[in-house]
């Protein structure tokens, strides 16, 4: 399939104004979803929030529609929150630890959960191990499988695509493995949803959290959690349900709602749910195997790009490669760096040793500039933003 970008370039305002190279952090948002958000907030302060909300019951639950369909799933099973985060932490909620119960995950997961599971630990007594990773870069398989089968862990956790390099986790792999031992499997797909094709099914994961703002290219602070039919027939629920997702019937008892709707929340923008619908349909209007394979080519261009500049060291590893790009540049200051980028006209952005400990501790360095073009950018973008960078390390 062959994407017309001109149409799409003209469907992002923003492309017109600046070299957008943080897709990772917030891609640049299509009209379409700008006019969702837009729409919605103009009939709430016409006739209020919660009537706007009844008055467009209709569009909200086509929310839910376009989201299932971009990954796969049914909308019972589509929770939606604030961000990934949020996600993660509501699927991790459900597990009733105790002990000695082991979380397996891998060395690349994203910081904010290998925070949760130090503080499950600290809580709960729980023991986290970490897959090594393999020669190439990447869990490697086979550990995680042999880990699995020795220390039956509670869950399996993995970060599809980290926020700190380019590799691709293998978590179809994983979820293979996770279901021959009936073991959960939670997948941050944070970075992953809307820059390749997700399928749920083809993972086999009980859980899975995205975000609507990064390659989705949806608005911030609207996310969502995917949760199986498995999940949901064996009771899985949050910790701290609220009243969006249970009904109190008695003094003393309560009553989930039937299907994933028990994650969330009852307060939403939903004009952020609106935006989110309008993105998901908008990535799967446009491809997602064309847009897969447009962010791999222009990612291959800039790793290209980088490797023919003096002191510029490519940092991702992995035997597949997404459209993350890193790298460390010798004699730059990181902050500087991005801020001289933007005063150009090009958006990146700085990744620190805090945000990815074990994988910067690896590689020897303490920060990396991250890269992330999507498949509205520009040839002609990338190599504007080369030169820039020839430039400026040329006069370090």
């Amino acid at each position: 399939m062959t994407l017309d970008l001109r149409r799409l370039r003209r469907d992002t305002p923003g492309a017109a104004e600046r070299v957008h190279l943080n897709n990772a952090g917030a891609a640049l948002m299509p009209r379409p979803v700008l006019q969702a958000i837009r729409d919605h907030l103009e009939l709430e302060a016409q006739i209020g929030g919660y009537e706007a909300a009844d008055a467009r019951y209709a569009e909200i639950r086509g929310a839910y529609d376009a989201v299932a369909a971009l990954i796969g799933a049914e909308p019972s099973n589509i929770a939606f929150v604030e961000n990934a985060t949020v996600a993660f932490a509501q699927a991790l909620s459900a597990f009733r630890f105790e002990p000695g119960d082991v979380i397996l995950t891998t060395n690349a997961d994203y910081v904010s959960n290998q925070i949760m599971y130090l503080s499950l630990a600290d809580r709960f007594g729980v023991a986290v191990v970490r897959a090594p990773d393999a020669p190439e870069g990447g869990v490697d398989v086979q550990a995680m499988r042999e880990l699995i089968h020795r220390r039956r862990p509670k869950l399996v956790a993995v970060t599809h695509v980290p926020t700190n390099a380019g590799l691709v986790q293998p978590v179809a792999e994983i979820g293979k493995e996770c279901r021959k031992r009936e073991i959960p499997l939670v997948v941050d797909a944070c970075q992953a949803v809307g820059q390749l094709p997700v399928d749920v099914s083809a993972i086999g994961c009980d859980f899975l959290a995205a975000t609507a703002r990064k390659f989705m290219r949806g608005p911030r602070g609207s996310g969502f959690l995917y949760v199986s039919d498995d999940a949901l027939a064996r009771g899985a629920e949050p910790l701290l349900i609220d009243m969006r997702g249970a009904d109190w019937i008695e003094a003393d008892l309560y009553q989930p709602a039937p299907d994933a709707r028990r994650f969330e929340n009852w307060e939403f923008a939903y004009a952020l749910v609106l935006g989110t619908g309008a993105a998901a349909r908008y990535a799967t209007e446009v491809g997602m195997e064309a847009i897969a394979a447009r962010d791999r080519g222009l990612a291959a261009r800039l790793r290209r790009g980088f490797a023919a500049i003096p002191g510029v060291r490519l940092l991702d590893r992995g035997p597949e490669l997404c459209a993350i790009v890193t790298a460390h540049i010798a004699g730059c200051e990181p902050a500087a760096l991005v801020g001289e980028l933007r005063s150009r006209g090009i958006n990146t952005a700085a990744n620190y040793r805090q945000y990815a400990v074990i994988d910067f501790d690896a590689k020897g360095v303490d920060w990396a500039l991250r890269v992330s073009p999507h498949y509205y950018n520009t040839e002609a973008e990338l190599d504007v933003f080369l030169e820039a960078i020839r430039e400026l390390t040329a006069n370090r």
